[in-house]
Order: structure tokens, then C-alpha cells, then sequence
């Protein structure tokens, strides 16, 4: 009798636990949606697997996970590049945004979840419109997403008025509550997009149901100053004044931060989504990461949508996290590869209230994993492998991916998805789009 549904042989078992454990020459057994079992590869036996996988000496890893993104904005790629922050917003997201409806936003979002699962990444937080058809596209892909229907206080081209929004969040929780990959949040867009009232009430929601509370907090210099002129206070400030700040928070971005500002966070224990490759392309800004980690504050990574990115490859992300700040402060020791590389998985994990099901590999926790081909000349030699991750690997040499025990690519090929479907699909959004902007493209 079969006693693994599937076992991951021939390996460098990097666990990403809490002691940082790596297995050279190991195995990982999966059954069901479980690891049940991690080791030298010499303790397991072939015949007692349904399925064997050979790493072929490569990297046996968990999934990484985006912490902040809005997966459908693939429709949107490149639609509107080199602008600032409120010009790329108000004159052409939120006018192709106007147009969107249920199919498009799950067009885009397979296509998203394609682009990740090929990348590495095995969940997501989504903040868009249309969520629960992103949801759905997500458990169709066979992803772990944590997704909420974007709240502000203007009519939503989903739901219309707010008080729609707070019903339509409440439907999604009600429906997803026992889904094995879907987690709902409550995600407010923003300080100044949405009133004090409105955050409260967001914010409360998300403490009865004890699920993510996500919301965009600090991303540029002018939104501190907006907040500062309408309610006199810095936004972190701002949301602890107003009782927004707990545990349960992720606060996107947080760039323009002050010293008070890393001290509340850290008091609160709100976790932060840094997403560099976005804040440099907008110019947003560099969010003080390394000060963040001092202080005790759990940071996740993630890519932002892919119009203001434009990709959404966690391992390019995890590259530039790197590097950025070794510059900006001009210091090669800050934020070293194994950091990084946290930040990315068990960190992330930590940020969207996962860390007890995945972010690492462990038995008992969720089988949530990928492995990287190094057989290629610029993953050799190896001498330290966070190194290479983190500096060398890129989402193209991902083989193979688990995600709750469900083999969802094996050997570079989607199992889940027809992606020349969606491709085509997408493209067809993208000839409506280029109609709404034919004399300003």
C-alpha cells in the first residue's frame, strides 16, 4: 500500500523553518494536502509513493508568496508607463478600470495566476475589483490566494456605493469561509480614499471574522501630506488614532515613513507589504525596510499589479529588494540573502496570517512547494544556495510546483490552465482598451 502520494527525491531541501534548515541529498512526502514527512533521501523508499518526482540535485523550496498585487491588472500591462502616482491612477487606471466587469477581471487574473505558478509563487493577496471572480480564478488555477474587494469612497465600478461594497465583502466571506485556498480580507484602498468611518468599519470586520485587514498606508510624500492637511496626523498616525492598528493589519508600501511612524507600527504589531520594484518605477519613493526590521516589524515582499511593475516574478522582486537598499544606504551587508528570502516565504506567510499552513517546510503544514532546475550555467557552481536564490535564480528556472498537494507544473508545463486560451482572451480585453484611449495611447 501506497504511503505518499507523492515523494520529492534527489534534493537540497531548503526548509525556510525557524532554525533555517537545509537537507542536502533529501526527500519531501507528500499526502493529501500535507507534508507528512521531511529527511535524508536514503530514509524513503520509492515503492511506497503513488507518484516519485526527481529533483535531479536541484532546490526543493516553498512556494514564494506575494503579499500585495492586483493579479488582473494584467489586462493593463504597459498601458501606462514613465507617469507619476495620481496621473497613472486618474487618467488612465481608474478610466480603464471603468470598463472592467466579472469576465474580464477572472481573464485577467488566470492570466496572473499562469504568470506566478510559471515564477515560483504559490499564493498571492490580491486588492482589486470583481474579487470574487479573481477567487475564483485562483482555486481554478489551483493557487493559495488571499483576495478583498477594494473599498473607497467613490462608486465602485463592482459593487456602486460603499454600503454595496461592505455587502459584497461579507458575501465573500460567507462563501469562501471553508474553501481550502481561499482566504478573504478586508481592504480598504487607502487613508485618503477612504473616510475615517469607512476604515473603522473595515477594521472591525476584520475583527470579528479574524481575517486580514490589507490597505495601501504611506505610499508616497504627497498622500502623508494630504493626510496631514485633513486630519493632522501622518496616515500610520492617522489609522492608530482612529483604532485600525492590530496584528490583523498588512499595510502596503509604507515608504514615506517617520521614526514615530516604524514605533507604532512595531507597537501594534502591523505587518508591512514592501513592494520596490513598483515604488521605484513610480518614483514613490524607498521604504525604510531595514529600520522596519530593527524595530521589530514583520515585513513581507510583494510585486504590486503588473501596470505599475510590470511583472509579477518573485525572484526579480526579491533581487532588487536586495540591492536597493544596499545602495540606498551604502552598506552591502544590509538586507543579506537569507533576510530576503524570508521575506518572501515564511515572513510573507506571517503578513497575510498564514504562517501556521505554509511559508515553510515543515510536516505538518501544507504542501506548498517548488523546485528550481540548477542544472544551467548561471546557477553554477553553487556555494551558498540563499545566495543564488536570491541573486542568480529567476522565475523561468522553476520546474516543478505543489500547492496543497496538488501538482499544479511539473517539468516547466501548466497543469492546471490552458494558458493559449487565456492569452487570447486577455489580448481581446487589450483591443477594448485601446479603444478607450485611441487618442491618448
Amino acid at each position: 500500500m501506497n504511503q505518499y502520494d507523492i515523494l520529492i527525491k534527489n534534493g537540497m531541501i531548503v526548509t525556510m523553518d525557524s532554525e533555517q534548515r537545509i537537507i542536502e541529498n533529501g526527500a519531501v512526502a507528500i499526502s493529501g494536502d500535507l507534508i507528512c514527512d521531511m529527511g535524508p533521501d536514503r530514509d524513503f523508499n520509492d515503492s511506497r509513493a503513488a507518484k516519485v518526482i526527481d529533483a535531479k540535485n536541484g532546490i526543493v523550496m516553498p512556494g514564494l508568496i506575494n503579499t500585495h498585487t492586483h493579479a488582473s491588472m494584467t489586462c493593463f500591462r504597459g498601458l501606462a508607463d514613465d507617469l507619476d502616482l495620481m496621473t497613472w491612477l486618474n487618467d488612465y487606471i481608474f478610466p480603464a478600470e471603468a470598463k472592467l466587469n466579472f469576465e474580464k477581471v477572472k481573464s485577467g487574473a488566470l492570466l496572473a495566476c499562469a504568470e506566478m505558478i510559471l515564477s515560483g509563487t504559490t499564493c498571492f493577496a490580491d486588492m482589486y475589483l470583481f474579487e470574487d471572480a479573481v477567487a475564483e480564478a485562483a482555486s481554478h488555477a489551483g493557487m493559495r490566494a488571499v483576495v478583498g474587494e477594494v473599498l473607497y469612497d467613490f462608486p465602485s465600478p463592482s459593487y456602486g456605493p460603499i454600503e454595496q461594497g461592505f455587502i459584497y465583502t461579507q458575501e465573500l466571506i460567507k462563501k469562501w469561509q471553508k474553501d481550502p485556498l481561499i482566504t478573504i480580507a478586508v481592504e480598504p484602498h487607502s487613508p485618503y480614499l477612504c473616510d475615517p468611518e469607512l476604515l473603522s468599519r473595515a477594521a472591525d470586520i476584520s475583527k470579528t471574522h479574524d481575517i486580514p485587514l490589507i490597505i495601501h498606508v504611506a505610499e508616497t510624500q504627497n498622500e502623508v501630506s494630504t493626510i496631514q492637511k485633513d486630519y493632522g496626523n501622518t496616515p500610520v498616525a492617522h489609522l492608530e488614532k482612529i483604532g485600525v492598528l492590530s496584528p490583523r493589519l498588512l499595510a502596503c508600501h509604507c515608504v514615506a515613513l517617520t521614526k514615530q511612524d516604524i514605533d507604532i507600527l512595531a507597537s501594534h504589531d502591523v505587518k508591512v507589504s514592501h513592494n520596490p520594484e513598483s515604488n521605484m518605477k513610480l518614483a514613490s519613493g524607498i521604504s525604510p525596510v531595514p529600520e522596519l526590521i530593527n524595530a521589530g516589524v514583520c515585513v513581507g515582499l510583494g510585486t504590486d499589479g503588473c501596470t505599475s511593475n510590470n511583472n509579477i516574478d518573485m525572484f526579480l522582486e526579491m533581487d532588487t529588494a536586495a540591492k536597493l537598499h544596499k545602495v540606498n544606504t551604502m552598506d552591502p551587508t544590509v538586507m543579506d540573502a537569507k533576510t530576503v528570502l524570508k521575506m518572501a516565504t515564511s515572513n510573507s506567510a506571517k503578513s497575510l496570517g498564514l504562517e501556521k499552513i505554509t511559508g515553510s517546510l515543515e510536516a505538518g503544514k501544507k504542501a506548498d512547494l517548488i523546485i528550481i532546475d540548477t542544472n544551467k550555467p548561471h546557477l553554477t557552481p553553487m556555494y551558498n544556495v540563499y545566495s543564488h536564490l536570491v541573486y542568480a535564480a529567476g522565475g523561468n528556472d522553476v520546474a516543478t510546483s505543489i500547492i496543497n498537494g496538488r501538482l499544479v507544473m511539473e517539468n516547466g508545463d501548466l497543469l492546471t490552465l490552458d494558458i493559449e486560451k487565456i492569452m487570447a482572451d486577455v489580448n481581446e480585453i487589450a483591443c477594448e482598451v485601446k479603444g478607450t484611449f485611441q487618442n491618448g495611447l
